[in-house]
């Protein structure tokens, strides 16, 4: 069977995919792009995964301490491994769950605490079927009302939090209302943030909590000895910013940017135009005058991008702006604005890795010839086709899993559920004209570069053209090139 799969791949297959590469989803020619702007947590500043211990536990003892929560919950420690970004998590049932792009839960991926839902519980809870009506259920922003689709890095934590918490009360066999834990789990999440904790442990201890910060500088530098416009929009406050920026990029790296506006409470900068910008002097309090101009050199507080756009001229596809989150960061600047758009998207890295072992390669391309032998010889319907097309879907099955394992246990690939793409990815590949899984990826190719998304076959269309096979998916074309800027 080995030998059989490794005839159906073409050679070097699995050294296909390199993750210092950029993907299209849309046509982009970099030569058109003038001003470039970014976030600043895990855009410019990617953290290490120690933070989110930090923010699991912090979070877990406000549980016990301050809405006096069962001491024994401190037992559970932070899992690294059991969630994954672009979940969703339903708020009523207490049941957190993989769904793709038509509004499917992926059969498998819905756990209740730290278990598995079996499939026949999951559909007797939504009637029947394993369907759930996102539009009645959660908003554009995916915060509820009933279920909440969980977007960004800093998510992961309050998703295990979650889950440690609904599994305490389950084996202890206490009654407990969902509902009420979500919100305080939420609100336990909230205040880690809005109190400074995440803040100072980074200021604090910059060298474990911030990686790669010298290509950082090697982007911002870049772009600006070649004449680009910068700006930096972020939700975070400027003594926290400026602290990080300092330790990344060196005591002048305002220098690189033409605007800094900080504590921007996206996504509303981007969607309504009520919060004047405010300009903060040299210590970082607030200054009074009426903002007529933003001015390089100046930090700026709150604000709106409609007064951003007129203040500075800057608007349409000549604006490339970068962040992690889809919602928050991106989706109004695409939809609303015309901005061009990059995602970062760190889990590329690790998911990277695996799509290029050989493991997974041979089992999907066996799982893509199983799934067309079946395709193919369903219509036999004597009893001795039939055990045998039983014994091919029970193989497919089995070898479903073994994909999805190979990139989570419990909930796989953030890109897939086994073959249809994730929520997360119809709502990746709706908000970013470009994905990468850091902007030290922009390094690997010249700034007149396009990039131009493969063309996928439609359904009704055949697979024969060669851009499949090599357009986005090659290694990077200028990494060695470019391999003095890193």
């Amino acid at each position: 069977m080995k030998k059989l799969v490794q005839d159906l791949l073409p050679p070097g297959v699995c050294n296909l995919l390199n993750s210092s590469t950029i993907y299209a989803n849309n046509e982009v020619c970099l030569g058109d792009i003038e001003v470039y702007g970014f976030d600043y947590d895990y855009t410019l500043a990617l953290y290490s995964s120690a933070l989110h211990s930090m923010i699991f536990n912090t979070a877990r003892d406000i549980l016990v301490e301050q809405y006096k929560y069962p001491d024994a919950i401190r037992k559970y420690e932070y899992l690294p491994n059991f969630a994954v970004r672009g979940l969703h998590y339903d708020i009523n049932k207490g049941l957190l769950m993989k769904i793709d792009a038509y509004h499917y839960i992926e059969l498998g991926t819905a756990y209740r605490g730290l278990k598995p839902v079996p499939d026949e519980e999951v559909m007797d809870l939504y009637q029947g079927t394993h369907h759930i009506p996102l539009h009645q259920v959660s908003g554009f922003y995916g915060k509820g009302p009933a279920v909440k689709q969980f977007m960004d890095i800093f998510s992961l934590p309050e998703m295990t939090l979650l889950a440690v918490a609904n599994d305490f009360f389950l084996t202890n066999d206490i009654d407990y209302d969902p509902i009420h834990l979500y919100k305080d789990v939420t609100d336990a999440i909230r205040d880690v943030h809005i109190k400074g904790f995440m803040y100072k442990w980074i200021m604090q201890d910059l060298e474990k909590y911030i990686l790669r910060g010298d290509e950082t500088y090697a982007v911002l530098h870049r772009l600006a000895s070649q004449g680009k416009k910068l700006f930096l929009i972020t939700n975070s406050p400027f003594s926290f910013v400026d602290k990080g920026m300092k330790y990344m990029v060196g005591k002048d790296w305002r220098d690189f940017f033409d605007v800094v506006i900080v504590q921007a409470d996206k996504p509303h900068f981007f969607n309504d135009c009520i919060k004047p910008f405010r300009q903060l002097d040299a210590n970082g309090d607030l200054k009074w005058d009426k903002i007529t101009s933003l001015e390089k050199g100046q930090v700026y507080k709150q604000g709106n991008l409609f007064d951003f756009i007129r203040l500075t001229g800057w608007r349409g596809s000549k604006v490339l702006y970068f962040g992690d989150h889809l919602y928050s960061d991106l989706a109004d600047l695409m939809l609303r604005h015309g901005w061009r758009t990059g995602a970062i998207v760190p889990e590329l890295e690790t998911e990277t890795k695996i799509v290029n072992t050989e493991q997974y390669s041979q089992s999907l391309t066996w799982l893509q010839a199983l799934t067309g032998l079946l395709e193919r010889m369903q219509n036999f319907r004597d009893p001795e086709s039939q055990l045998v097309l039983q014994d091919w879907m029970k193989e497919r099955h089995e070898l479903r899993a073994v994909t999805k394992n190979l990139f989570n246990p419990q909930f796989g690939s953030i890109f897939r559920t086994c073959h249809n793409p994730t929520y997360f990815s119809r709502r990746l590949c709706r908000f970013s004209d470009l994905y990468m899984a850091s902007i030290s990826c922009l390094l690997n190719y010249d700034l007149s570069y396009t990039f131009f998304p493969r063309r996928t076959p439609l359904q009704h269309e055949a697979p024969l053209w060669m851009d499949q096979l090599c357009t986005g998916c090659m290694k990077t074309p200028f990494l060695e090139e470019m391999a003095h800027i890193r």
